[in-house]
């Protein structure tokens, strides 16, 4: 006897609904979010860009340094709202994808606008009062400048998210259905790209801190187009004698030992001198002791043709984290 009613629902008519439930809420939050950012941008680029600009406070390539492409993005936003709001989300973010080259030319000069805020804030008086000023606009609520610089990156992540869950939850033979595949593939290329970006931008801040602690002739130019991994203290264990504590640096493709100068060393204390650069192509890890998780630490052995380290450490979750970054750094050689 057949089922009549609720319970004989077609599945296929079920799935239907659920994707129409996700479908709607993902779109309701898509637009709610939507108004929020263009606030956001729109309180900037008055308060800010366009006073800077109006008055002159920072000169035309300081003030396209710190904000970049601000107003292109705002613009951009402003274009894409009407569309959702409308409830035309396929056409709205097709129109709005030829727009995402903004948004990585924006992380790309996101280093160079830290760097911007930090400099003029420390040596503009003018410009610290104003952003003082503004900052403390009742439609700011707390939130200070260098907290609203990265917005645009953080949105570029949340329409990654939202336009590929709303192209999952629209059905084949709907008449947006392509345009929002389309729209979700752009966004998603764009967000690995800005991530790429993000990821050389933290990188190069590592080899230059990295230098920077570096001293004596050997040390020139040794991080230059490196990626790092890691650094900390190991002890080296020689087949004679006490082991040594030695400050090690590990990046893609060499791991470099370095010996702390003398503290009261007249032009270098605090730095480090460079004793060896290892090949990780040419290195095998051959062996981890104390793997068992005990708090005793243990030993790293690393083998090269001319030369093999025996390092010590006393924490077992640093020897293991060393350990996963050698093995990284060994498998991206061979």
């Amino acid at each position: 006897m057949e089922r009549s009613g609720a319970s004989g629902r077609c599945p296929v008519q079920e799935q239907r609904a659920r994707w129409e439930r996700k479908r709607a809420c993902t779109a309701r939050e898509l637009l709610e979010t939507e108004r929020r950012y263009q606030e956001q941008l729109g309180l900037v680029a008055t308060y800010f860009v366009g006073i800077l600009r109006a008055t002159g406070t920072l000169r035309p390539a300081e003030r396209q340094a710190l904000f970049g492409p601000w107003e292109l993005i705002y613009g951009a936003s402003q274009e894409l709202l009407p569309y959702l709001e409308g409830g035309h989300w396929g056409q709205g973010l097709e129109s709005f994808c030829p727009h995402l080259e903004l948004y990585t030319q924006f992380a790309a000069n996101a280093e160079r606008s830290r760097t911007t805020l930090q400099e003029q804030l420390k040596k503009n008086k003018r410009f610290r009062r104003f952003v003082r000023l503004q900052e403390g606009r009742p439609e700011f609520g707390s939130l200070h400048l260098q907290d609203l610089l990265p917005l645009p990156l953080q949105r570029l992540q949340q329409y990654e998210n939202l336009v590929m869950a709303l192209a999952e939850n629209t059905g084949p033979n709907s008449s947006d259905h392509q345009q929002l595949t389309r729209a979700a593939r752009l966004i998603s290329e764009t967000a690995q790209r800005v991530h790429s970006i993000g990821q050389k931008q933290k990188n190069d801040q590592h080899l230059r801190r990295v230098q920077g602690l570096l001293s004596g002739r050997q040390a020139k130019g040794l991080t230059s187009g490196r990626w790092f991994l890691r650094q900390g203290w190991l002890l080296v264990v020689p087949p004679h004698g006490k082991p040594r504590p030695r400050m090690f640096f590990l990046f893609s493709d060499v791991l470099l030992m370095a010996k702390p100068r003398p503290p009261l060393h007249l032009l270098q204390s605090g730095t480090f001198a460079c004793r060896a650069l290892y090949p990780m192509a040419q290195c095998q890890l051959h062996r981890v002791f104390g793997h068992s998780g005990g708090p005793c630490g243990g030993l790293l052995s690393l083998s090269f043709p001319h030369e093999k380290l025996l390092l010590m450490c006393t924490d077992q979750e640093e020897l293991l984290r060393w350990h996963h970054s050698l093995t990284l750094a060994i498998s991206q050689k061979n």
